[in-house]
């Protein structure tokens, strides 16, 4: 009980922080049930009053709270689903910047962490040119075999991981809380998203796991045309330590610098655009974060990424639905869109393909009633969602990410080349998967697999029959003499849900109590 009081007093903090923010005014309240709309104005009451805009009262509430609320930001403006278009295309513009921390706790923590003196490992160590919430970045030197290069050392804030795992039990109390008492919350699937919060958070709290994500992503990519990751440094990172190679490359949104290089912009965003379609189709695997300022170009106009602490990957499945559908609105075969979704499972059996389809011809034809530059394909790939829940089409959070990744992705490639055409763009990397996975050559390939699959079931087939044979004598132990439970066994399992209940109440009743303290106090 005392551990759910703690929860409760953290998040109502936090909701009084949101309250005097303004963030409740941005709800919409028609889309809220009446008890909601009634707290949120009560809420509203002791909110400050001051001129701000929408994006500026999130991030003043999400920073005043700390780190892990700002990634929680960050992550949201993934689910729009969760909390609404407009909300995600707010917190779209959080940024996560704060003061660095002391040089001598970064080189303390690299020292700890490799367990050599910094001097040793690096020829120059200087102070950070960069710092955020979770981790700095450091411009080092390393002498291996007597040569020299420049290096990026990214060294975890202090205290940052204990920060993370107190307010994740929060979330994960009121996700709890949220999926017993609102029903109607369990179609967003609360814990689902604190889980894949929680992932996202350990890739980011252990650095030698983002130094995996960056050899893996080097390691798929290394025949790609105008494509590379920096090399990882693995002898001098650790858990709370990764080091790279240094990239002396223009960031994209530099267009005077990148003019200057000679370094053509329309190639530039064609290459974008098209690295990612490669990194999610083929690889299934792909940069989840690139914004301008994670996107380099080097001396050779080749694009360059950093920062993998967020990568998405889709399986077979979502990489064949990703392709067929941008295919199909490429070439307005609409049906074969509603088959793609019936064929995945998305669309439950019982609608119809045909007002599917209908539906889909909707949302495909006036593209083609525009020029090239005008069809955004994250644009279309939300009102494509929209339509999709109107057909019970259940929230596919890998896919929303794609989709998330992909606005990023459009918006940094019109940013080089405003009336860059995105179809021709797309058409043959997404028409090489295709014919590809889904020719000839990938249908001979699949029946291997399937042959191999067949092949390795027939093996285990002996190994099954055993463990039946096993199970079936201990059944038969446990009910030769019958399987009873006792009156005793009875009352204790109603007495424990009785306690349940009761502190369920207690709770409601904690929570109430802490919003009208809070709004007397504001």
């Amino acid at each position: 009980m005392l551990g759910g009081l703690v929860h409760i007093l953290r998040l109502g903090r936090a909701g009084f922080v949101f309250a005097r923010e303004g963030v409740f005014g941005l709800v919409d309240l028609e889309t809220m049930p009446r008890p909601a709309r009634l707290g949120l104005r009560l809420a509203r009451l002791i909110e400050r009053r001051r001129s701000r805009t929408r994006s500026d009262k999130l991030t003043a509430a999400l920073t005043r709270l700390g780190p892990t609320y700002v990634k929680l930001g960050q992550f949201l403006s993934t689910r729009p689903d969760v909390v609404g278009p407009a909300i995600a295309s707010d917190l779209e513009a959080l940024q996560d910047q704060v003061p660095p921390f002391d040089q001598a706790d970064a080189e303390r923590i690299v020292s700890e962490t490799l367990g050599q003196p910094v001097s040793e490992l690096f020829s120059s160590f200087g102070p950070a040119i960069a710092a955020a919430s979770v981790a700095q970045v450091h411009k080092a030197r390393t002498r291996d075999n007597g040569i020299e290069r420049d290096v990026a050392v990214k060294v975890l804030r202090p205290g940052v991981a204990d920060r993370f795992r107190a307010d994740l039990s929060d979330y994960y109390f009121a996700a709890r809380f949220a999926e017993r008492f609102a029903p109607d919350s369990r179609r967003l699937r609360p814990i689902g998203i604190v889980d894949t919060l929680a992932r996202s958070m350990a890739i980011e709290l252990d650095m030698r796991l983002e130094a995996a994500a960056a050899s893996e992503m080097a390691d798929r990519t290394k025949g790609d045309p105008a494509f590379r990751v920096p090399e990882v440094d693995w002898n001098r990172t650790g858990k709370l330590v990764l080091t790279t190679e240094w990239i002396d490359g223009i960031r994209l949104g530099d267009r005077d610098a990148l003019a200057k290089a000679g370094i053509d912009p329309e190639a530039l965003g064609r290459t974008v655009i098209q690295s990612f379609l490669r990194h999610a189709l083929r690889d299934g695997f792909f940069h989840a974060d690139m914004h301008q300022g994670n996107l380099f170009a080097d001396e050779r106009g080749n694009l360059v990424a950093v920062d993998f602490g967020i990568m998405g990957r889709i399986g077979p499945k979502e990489r064949r639905f990703l392709a067929e559908i941008l295919l199909g609105f490429i070439t307005k075969a609409y049906r074969r869109v509603a088959e793609v979704h019936f064929e995945a499972g998305y669309v439950p059996g019982h609608h119809s393909i045909d007002e599917f389809a209908q539906a889909i011809r909707a949302i495909g034809e006036p593209i083609h009633s525009r020029t090239a530059d005008q069809i955004s394909m994250a644009k279309l790939l939300s009102l494509l969602f929209e339509v999709t829940a109107i057909f019970e089409m259940t929230t596919r959070t890998e896919l929303i990410l794609l989709q998330k990744t992909m606005v990023v992705v459009e918006g940094v490639a019109r940013s080089l080349d405003p009336k860059l055409d995105m179809w021709s763009t797309a058409e043959p990397v997404v028409r090489e998967w295709i014919s590809r996975n889904l020719g000839p050559v990938g249908r001979l390939q699949d029946v291997g697999e399937g042959a191999l699959t067949l092949g390795k079931i027939v093996g285990d087939v002996p190994i099954l029959l055993a463990r039946a044979a096993m199970l079936s004598e201990r059944v038969d132990e446990l009910t030769r003499d019958g399987f009873v439970l006792s009156p005793q066994s009875l009352k204790g399992i109603g007495e424990a849900e009785a306690r349940r209940n009761r502190w369920s109440t207690v709770a409601l009743w904690l929570i109430a109590a802490l919003l009208a303290a809070n709004l007397l106090l504001g």
